[in-house]
């Protein structure tokens, strides 16, 4: 694995563990104590872990894994979610992107489209987001008009969120939202964790005439803290072939159409 890829694992096993010994985390990934060393020496720079003598522990503050360090998780699955999606995007429409790492895929599969402006002229797709790392990306693509709402930046997101975007979506008309989510279940409807993203999230959704979710086989049939929107206002599901059948099978009985890629 890669430097990024080690720093990923390395932070979701002192979350879990709560600290961690140099010579026992090297025997577990395979590599150097000098490395693991360096990555303790380096993560702790950045705040995300106390270095100790001879090993590490979780921060004092309580954190979510920052999205750099998330992306190597179920990669292949999300960059074929992601292609089906943006493939759901017409072109020429305006269409909404939450934070995410299966969202950073879709902006991604959206940058590399083709498409020609309306009459040939102009971007070929306006894309609404409140992510920074996805405005960062999408802001070179000449055939691609970014809009951010603003808002107080989420370190373990790179989302904003708050009144400034809340105000800004509000005056906005979408076409399509394309949201990622920590969990979705036919009776809660789609959630998130954080109550200020999931605001962000359920504004985006009631903007919007179709409303696409994103998430993979793992985040079906869960519940997570705070409500996004009903299953009812959302149109379409794109899911990995982990999903469990009956799982599909029951958001398709809901109206939702379902997608495995």
């Amino acid at each position: 694995m890669n430097r990024y890829e080690r720093w990923n694992v390395l932070l979701e096993l002192v979350a879990e563990a709560g600290q961690l010994d140099v010579v026992e985390t090297a025997e577990k990934l395979g590599v150097s104590t000098a490395t693991i060393r360096r990555d303790f020496d380096e993560l702790a720079a950045q705040q995300l872990l106390t270095r100790t003598r001879g090993g590490a522990t979780a921060h004092s503050v309580s954190y979510d894994l920052p999205l750099r360090y998330k992306v190597a998780q179920h990669a292949p699955e999300k960059q074929r979610i992601a292609a089906a999606a943006a493939a759901l995007v017409p072109a020429g429409s305006t269409v909404a992107l939450n934070g995410g790492t299966t969202t950073t895929e879709v902006a991604r599969a959206l940058a590399s489209r083709a498409d020609p402006g309306p009459g040939g002229r102009g971007p070929a797709l306006t894309v609404v987001t409140n992510a920074l790392n996805i405005a960062h990306e999408l802001v070179v693509r000449p055939h691609i008009h970014v809009v951010t709402t603003g808002g107080s930046a989420r370190a373990q997101s790179y989302e904003l969120v708050g009144p400034v975007a809340t105000g800004m979506l509000e005056q906005v008309a979408l076409d399509v939202a394309v949201l990622g989510v920590d969990a979705i279940d036919v009776e809660h409807g789609a959630s998130a964790h954080h109550e200020g993203e999931a605001a962000i999230n359920r504004l985006m959704a009631a903007r919007a005439r179709e409303v696409i979710v994103v998430a993979d086989g793992s985040k079906l049939g869960k519940q997570a803290f705070a409500r996004i929107c009903p299953i009812g206002s959302v149109s379409v599901l794109v899911t990995d072939t982990s999903a469990p059948a009956e799982q599909a099978t029951r958001f398709s009985d809901a109206g939702v159409r379902v997608i495995r890629a």
